[in-house]
């Protein structure tokens, strides 16, 4: 476990390295327990930097072995070593020099899984942020870049695939039972891009032809017998590597592209150059066992893995606090990607949902930093909703203000002048402003200023001089650390919908900045004035979700229902519909929180009917827009005091209102939107998912199971069986028709951890009170192991993050449930209970009693004097 140092890093702190390591050369000689890697570093001493300065290399729970200098034995006198640093103190006066570094390694008992780590007789790395220092003292940071050759030796019966970056050179016997292999990777990196994984897998080959006519050889590496279910990974990544080079221009580089998949991982995926690794839950899917949700995510992360090679590999990050320049803009380019591979309106409406569910909170309470973030104590934990979906929504918005074409020269120009660079936010900025001819210094502010922005809206109409106006307000609310914000560069996308459902273009448009439907709010006040509007239009604001802020509008019902019904742009149609569902809950949450009784609006009600039969909408649409908010949702919108049981049974009151006047309907829909023989395909997936949908309304106005245990009986793929199970256990609880169907689920896939993993999450996520037991429970099943993050995930995750009257108990259990199996986790892997302990991040928006007992389990986990430096980052900031 690393010390926590209290050390604060700062970005106005960043100096260059005094030394550069244009070559490495790595030896790996693997064994279980006592790995011997022999580093031989190329040092070369910066311009400018005086001779005979100290080298001082990272380390973190490293055992020193050997150390060469120029092929001779330093003199202990010549250096200092511990496990966190190794200093040569008197390096040669010659401006280059070579270093040997041996070091030795106990891969087996490696829980952190980071650095080199052995887990399921697999060898792997993982080495971004800074786990590459758990292999060898090294410069690791990635404006160091080198040219790696890589040697691995390992027993042949137990490794026979030997992979690390670039193309395979060499291979050979080495007698006594084991093997080699030789790795070059062409491409200066910096270390967290660095790669080895040695085992025994299957693997699904494939090659792919490049637009110069290059053929690439393509692999993926998966647990024997799983190669079927890796199929449609390779079809996601060849389709990735079209649309990078037809959308992008961007080849691919190297002669092999090869893919892993290992069952313990931290995150989803790393994009090591040439060998990507991945967590096995997002290459493995096939129709029995993968959810539609699943496919969906496999598609978006080998391309977003794969797009990584020049977003990110060939062009990387100068130090860790420009992290969103590879991530927020690697993540627009696979959200471009699913949009063009699926359906665009359904995609942006899914992104944005994430990014309220993540990204909102997070700006919106004591983790909220910028974009690009100015301080860390643990870089780790600024993996963020903020980096990687603000991050992308910032790229989205620089197109926005710019016009695709210029998008189009300015990334094209950050490319060229940077590829085989560690670039910064100001590099990639300035390539826009050079492509485009324009300022973009306040729109800057949307990566160095942290906070949700707020626009006030007011608008009004004149029938005597046919004008329509709209004032807007904007402002920025205080965030730790930062009290007083500047204005920002908002692009406000909008349409005037005339009774007809037509936009009307005005005659003329005064007071702002106005281009192609985008309104450039710049200052703290607009004055927009639309001419020749003789009758008084419904506004839509914020289409295709524009910039990522809140509005603050007061809009009729009926108009909203209008909306909801005729916009143009899909996004808006849903927003619409969804701020009508949101204020309806609400206003039965402040009824059931007074006892009183509810009443909804029956055009609302009337409204969700059409839009399930409106079979113009695409089903896909139709699902998402007959889904209500969240319950996290809808506490994020009440702000403060919130009782999470009221915020149920008023979701749930509107959610029955709805399936019970629109039952009939509901059950003729169901019986005609059979999506037929399972294909993966967006169209197939969307017909599933409105079917699901109405499935749950479906139950919830019978009654009766009856609908769900007919569905999970009869059921051919994984989507349609784990939706009725999980209607089954969410809405039948006890019920014998849920326990048997949770029974033979368990019995069926037993033997499969990814699919045992839908098992724990439908559990972990059934509302009320008696969760905690069943995830206590749970917590000791034979299939759950507190080692494996995605178990850990599937299960504390789900119960602290979807399931919002378990976790929130009100006598505070769920907290010390979830306190103690945060620290039991990080026992084992600090990464992993950091990014759980973020769960707590909004425990002040709760009301007094929850709010003291989630207080009090934070201050406990704070105040272990064994810490790791991950944990009481995250947990220090959420209590400050």
């Amino acid at each position: 476990m690393r010390q926590d140092t209290g050390q604060i890093f700062k970005i106005e702190d960043y100096q260059p390295s005094d030394y550069l390591i244009p070559e490495t050369k790595l030896t790996f000689e693997l064994q279980p327990e006592a790995t011997i890697v022999t580093a031989q570093l190329q040092f070369e001493r910066r311009k400018g930097v005086e001779a005979g300065t100290p080298l001082v290399l990272d380390g973190d729970e490293l055992s020193l072995v050997r150390l060469e200098l120029d092929g001779r034995p330093v003199d202990a006198s010549g250096y200092q070593a511990s496990p966190q640093q190794l200093i040569l103190t008197a390096p040669p006066a010659s401006a280059r020099f070579t270093l040997t570094v041996v070091t030795q390694l106990d891969p087996s008992r490696n829980s952190t899984l980071m650095g080199l780590y052995r887990s399921n007789g697999v060898y792997c790395t993982q080495c971004e942020p800074e786990g590459f220092r758990r292999i060898t003292y090294f410069y690791d940071r990635p404006d160091v870049l080198s040219v790696y050759t890589v040697r691995i030796e390992a027993d042949r019966a137990t490794a026979p695939t030997l992979l690390s970056n670039g193309n395979p050179v060499e291979q050979g016997d080495l007698g006594s039972g084991r093997h080699y292999a030789v790795w070059h990777d062409p491409f200066p990196k910096p270390s967290y891009l660095f790669a080895v994984v040695a085992g025994d897998f299957d693997v699904l080959e494939d090659s792919f032809i490049t637009a110069s006519g290059r053929k690439v050889e393509l692999g993926i590496y998966v647990e024997h017998g799983k190669k079927a279910r890796a199929a449609y990974a390779m079809d996601a990544l060849k389709r990735s590597m079209v649309w990078d080079e037809e959308v992008f221009g961007l080849e691919y580089d190297l002669d092999v592209f090869n893919i892993v998949a290992v069952s313990d991982f931290n995150m989803g995926a790393m994009e090591n150059k040439g060998l990507n690794v991945f967590n096995d839950k997002y290459i493995l899917a096939d129709e029995a066992t993968a959810t539609d949700a699943d496919f969906a995510n496999i598609e978006a992360i080998v391309a977003h893995e794969y797009f990584h090679n020049w977003t990110g590999n060939r062009i990387t990050c100068r130090d860790w606090f420009q992290l969103c320049l590879k991530e927020g803009l690697t993540v627009f380019r696979d959200h471009e990607f699913s949009a063009d591979q699926r359906s665009r309106p359904v995609k942006r409406i899914a992104e944005v949902r994430t990014l309220r569910a993540m990204q909102f909170p997070e700006d919106q309470g004591p983790l909220a930093h910028p974009v690009r973030p100015r301080r860390y104590r643990e870089i780790a934990n600024f993996y963020t909703a903020t980096v990687y979906e603000k991050g992308s929504e910032v790229v989205r918005m620089i197109r926005t203000v710019l016009g695709a074409e210029a998008f189009a020269r300015g990334l094209k120009l950050y490319i060229e002048r940077h590829d085989g660079e560690a670039a910064t936010i100001e590099d990639f900025i300035r390539a826009f402003e050079d492509a485009s001819e324009q300022d973009l210094s306040q729109f800057a502010l949307w990566y160095h200023q942290a906070g949700t922005p707020n626009l006030a809206v007011t608008a009004t109409h004149n029938a005597a001089d046919a004008t329509f106006r709209v004032e807007i307000e904007q402002s920025v609310p205080p965030t730790p650390s930062e009290s007083r914000k500047r204005l920002m560069h908002i692009p406000l996308a909008f349409g005037l919908v005339g009774e007809d459902g037509q936009d009307i273009v005005a005659a003329q448009i005064e007071g702002a900045q106005v281009e192609n439907g985008v309104i450039h709010v710049r200052k703290r006040k607009h004055s927009v004035v639309f001419h020749g509007i003789p009758k008084r239009p419904a506004l839509s604001l914020n289409r295709g979700f524009s910039a990522p802020m809140t509005l603050s509008m007061e809009q009729r019902p009926e108009d909203l229902v209008f909306l909801a019904r005729n916009d143009s742009d899909l996004f808006a149609r849903w927003q619409a519909l969804n701020t009508l569902l949101t204020d309806a809950t609400i206003r039965a949450y402040r009824a059931v929180s007074g006892q009183a009784n509810v009443a909804h609006d029956p055009n609302l009600i009337a409204t969700m009917g059409e839009m399930a039969r409106d079979d113009s909408l695409e089903p896909a649409f139709r699902a998402l827009a007959l889904t209500l908010p969240s319950e996290s949702d809808i506490a994020r919108e009440i702000g403060a005091n919130i009782n999470p049981d009221a915020v149920f049974m008023a979701r749930e009151g509107l959610a029955k209102a709805i399936a019970c006047a629109n039952a009939d309907q509901f059950a003729t829909l169901y019986g005609i939107h059979d999506a037929g023989e399972f294909r993966p395909d967006a169209a197939s997936a969307g017909k599933r998912a409105l079917r699901n949908v109405l499935l749950d309304y479906l139950s919830l106005s019978s009654d009766q199971p009856t609908y769900a245990a007919a569905q999970f009986a009869s059921a051919t793929n994984m989507t349609d069986k784990a939706a009725a199970l999980t209607i089954l256990a969410h809405r039948f609880p006890g019920h014998v028709e849920a326990s048997a169907a949770l029974a033979r689920f368990e019995d069926t896939y037993t033997n499969d951890p990814l699919v045992m993993d839908k098992w724990f999450q439908i559990q972990a996520s059934t509302p009320g009170a008696n969760a905690v037991e069943v995830v206590r429970s749970l917590l000791d099943h034979p299939a759950f192991s507190i080692g494996n993050p995605n178990r850990v995930r599937a299960l504390m995750g789900t119960f602290a993050t979807l399931n919002q009257t378990g976790f929130h108990r009100d006598d505070g259990e769920g907290y010390r449930l979830f306190a103690t199996t945060v620290l039991e986790v990080e026992k084992r892997n600090p990464q992993v209970a950091a990014r759980l302990a973020t769960a707590l991040r909004s425990w002040r928006s709760l009301e007094p009693k929850r709010q003291e007992a989630a207080r009090q389990v934070l201050v406990m986990i704070s105040s272990r004097e064994d810490l790791s430096s991950d944990l009481r980052d995250i947990v220090e900031r959420i209590l400050s």
